[in-house]
């Protein structure tokens, strides 16, 4: 294959993609399978083989950046390492997220978390944000659960989350976001210390327990506990929402589902490929690269844009429909290769063994109020507010 310079697409900025990736991914697929985005300082790759062979081949292609900002947002995170550093955390962390463990242990407290929650949002009657007062508790909730913090409210949870996340896309560096993630952090840490004063001598099936019992130094499992905290709790939440918005814009599959053709597990997978909760992972050439005939020079930072790879016409028919009925190919809505999302697990089950079959059981005729409910963002993206109506007289 010839080898030549990246094509540009000099108008590609970070506030197009945050409005509105999917139109910017198909001008990308147009100009070649990978740009060079002078405004942002980076090669975008957006087909889906590309970007499993950038996230595969950490010879060529590290995660470890001199300005991480997964490091500048929580520290020596695993998510910022390569192997094998990043395997010795990760076996550490596993033990928590088996779909074994999440059956035997952590479903129960998600079924809790819903009862809890949806007693409360019911309460609250038809116009109640999905997003603010269902999907974001419920995450948060759970995510203290299996992180090892049972007594943290989940108000907490939710900030130290929302600023972690803040920092890890403040790209322009903006001192108020970085102040609010020290604040997050120091308030993190103090809880987490805590926690492992708590756990001194006993064990449960927590992260925090696990990465103990594995022997991680206290910094790398307060590192490891907030980056869980960054992801665990805004993913899941976009998830939920993002389901009940998808599959009001087509009652016949929700009809479909409910009547036993297709299930809620097949509704999350479509659902995470059709709208991920994160668009992008980063990398850094290590080497002079030849990826699909263009060269990306040593020291290039590079992005792997998930929400593109996930709508690529090679791989999906149809790619930017939402089909519950679509045949199940692999995706990267949660990463490939050693860096998969350690808890997707937990999240298929929180949301579609649990939450979804509740939702649709216990609020009959759930439907948004607005139809037109805007996406936004895009290192996270989800539906900002979801407010949601269904058939009161059931609360009677």
């Amino acid at each position: 294959m010839r080898v030549s310079a990246a094509p540009s697409a000099d108008r590609v900025t970070l506030e197009q993609l945050t409005e509105d990736p999917y139109t910017v991914y198909d001008r990308l697929r147009v100009i070649g399978p990978v740009v060079w985005a002078p405004q942002l300082d980076r090669f975008l790759v957006t087909g889906l083989d590309d970007c499993r062979f950038v996230e595969a081949n950490e010879d060529l292609f590290e995660i470890e950046q001199e300005d991480s900002p997964l490091k500048r947002a929580m520290g020596e995170v695993m998510l910022s390492k390569n192997e094998p550093e990043h395997g010795v955390e990760r076996a550490a962390v596993n033990p928590a997220l088996r779909p074994k463990v999440i059956a035997e242990v952590w479903r129960a407290h998600f079924e809790a978390n819903a009862a809890r929650v949806l007693k409360r949002f019911r309460r609250l009657g038809p116009g109640a944000d999905l997003n603010a007062d269902f999907a974001l508790p419920y995450a948060a909730m759970n995510l203290a659960a299996v992180v090892g913090l049972p007594d943290v409210p989940w108000t907490a949870v939710q900030r130290w989350s929302l600023a972690f996340i803040a920092e890890v896309a403040n790209v322009q560096g903006d001192p108020r976001v970085s102040e609010a993630n020290d604040i997050a952090n120091a308030e993190a840490d103090a809880a987490i210390d805590q926690r492992i004063a708590e756990l001194a001598g006993s064990a449960d099936p927590s992260m925090i327990s696990m990465m103990l019992r594995a022997g991680l130094p206290p910094d790398l499992v307060r590192a490891n506990a907030k980056l869980a905290i960054s992801g665990g709790v805004n993913e899941p939440q976009h998830v939920l929402t993002s389901g009940v918005h998808a599959l009001s814009r087509h009652p016949d599959q929700l009809a479909s589902v409910r009547a036993g053709e297709y299930t809620f597990a097949q509704v999350f997978d479509e659902v995470v490929r059709w709208m991920p909760p994160i668009h992008t992972l980063m990398r850094q050439a290590r080497v002079d690269v030849e990826l699909n005939g263009v060269m990306v020079p040593a020291g290039s930072l590079v992005w792997i844009l998930l929400g593109a790879a996930n709508r690529d016409p090679r791989h999906f028919e149809q790619p930017d429909r939402f089909m519950v009925s679509r045949t199940r190919k692999p995706h990267l809505a949660f990463g490939s290769g050693p860096h998969i999302c350690a808890g997707s697990w937990a999240a298929r089950s929180s949301i579609a063994e649990v939450a979804w079959p509740l939702l649709y059981d216990e609020l009959p005729g759930l439907a948004p109020v607005d139809d037109d409910a805007r996406f936004h963002g895009f290192f996270f993206r989800g539906l900002p507010g979801l407010p949601v109506t269904w058939n009161s007289e059931s609360d009677k």
